[in-house]
């Protein structure tokens, strides 16, 4: 198995970078890969429970992801685990997902661990993803202060 790990640091307060992370209204303002967009979704990372999200790519294509939120220590962490639905809204394999806030020299840390990815290529297929997905949240924090 496959396990990433990425850390990116924010000009703004740890509260203010864990707001963003797990209020609903937020993370579906910047959540995804560069030029996507998230149309529907649970996204309330505030408390335990079910998650999901659809959104479409800048080309059209639709994918569905979801999971249990396991963990919320504000202003510090989350945890969930995390499955792709294929074509026919069946759940793949399950992986793991931490996000952990920190402050730092610039303001805030993020540190996201992902885990339980399966071989080289998903791996690498998520870093992908994600570092994409902290450039929209950084450009959502710039414009949202």
């Amino acid at each position: 198995m496959t396990d990433i790990r990425i850390e990116r640091e924010f000009a703004v307060s740890p509260d203010r970078l864990f707001q963003a992370l797990t209020q609903a209204e937020e993370t579906l303002a910047w959540f995804g890969p560069e030029g996507s967009r998230v149309t529907e979704g649970q996204t309330d990372f505030t408390k335990t429970g079910p998650w999901y999200m659809v959104l479409f790519t800048a080309d059209g294509t639709r994918y569905k992801v979801s999971g249990q939120i396991t963990h919320v220590t504000p202003p510090r962490s989350i945890g969930y685990t995390w499955g792709w639905h294929d074509d026919d809204d069946i759940r793949g394999q399950e992986s793991f997902v931490t996000l952990t806030v920190e402050a730092s020299a610039k303001g805030a840390k993020l540190l996201i661990e992902h885990r339980g990815l399966g071989d080289d290529e998903i791996g690498a297929s998520h870093t992908q993803g994600w570092n994409s997905s902290l450039a929209s949240l950084a450009t959502y924090l710039d414009t949202a202060a």
